[in-house]
């Protein structure tokens, strides 16, 4: 999106959603707005009906865990606020933008958001796997539960601290005729390979 359209969609969002809105951003030619848990329904509503909005279309929705953010960078300052958010990429096909919509859950050990379901019904599965990789629930899902994993599936495989080998494992017991689940068997390895070179690897003749 060119600068001036870009310029032009910021002033209506603070216009229109006035503070309601939390921040506004612009990168890679796209602008991402931040509003709270409290005023996310209200505010998506909005974008999606106010006629110079017309965010009629929920492209896609993801989770973010935010606990290592900033942990590598060259300062050593990690990420200060709050652990878990959900974006929501919105589309406007009537003015033909878009817009990136952030949501911080409150609470970090159980973090809560209101599902948008009744605003774009596409939310649906996207907020399933959401709740099912990171743990976020979703207030007013008629049906959550898990999408990707198993049913009996402990813990959430997306958050940064889930062991990279997971906790249980799987197997076909003979005996019981049956899969049943274990404590995992694979030892925590390296995930950088070990270069092992023959003796007197590289000396000249």
């Amino acid at each position: 999106m060119s600068s001036s359209r870009l310029e032009t969609l910021a002033l209506c969002l603070q216009n229109v959603l006035a503070d309601k809105l939390g921040s506004i951003s612009e990168r890679l030619g796209e602008l991402t707005i931040t509003v709270s848990p409290v005023d996310m329904l209200w505010s998506m509503e909005t974008l999606r009906d106010h006629p110079d909005l017309g965010f009629e279309m929920l492209a896609d929705l993801c989770g973010l865990d935010y606990s290592a953010y900033g942990s590598e960078s060259p300062s050593g300052n990690g990420w200060e606020g709050k652990r878990f958010a959900v974006v929501y990429h919105l589309l406007s096909i009537s003015h033909n933008r878009r817009l990136r919509v952030k949501v911080f859950a409150d609470d970090d050990e159980f973090p809560v958001l209101n599902s948008v379901i009744g605003i774009w019904p596409s939310a649906n599965w996207f907020e399933r796997e959401a709740f099912d990789l990171y743990g976020i629930v979703f207030t007013g899902h008629p049906d959550l539960r898990r999408i990707l994993t198993d049913y009996g599936f402990i813990g959430s495989p997306f958050r940064k601290d889930f062991p990279l080998s997971g906790n249980v494992e799987m197997r076909y017991d003979p005996d019981q005729q049956r899969v049943i689940y274990q404590p995992v068997s694979i030892e925590p390895r390296q995930i950088t390979p070990r270069v092992i070179r023959e003796e007197h690897y590289g000396d000249s003749e």
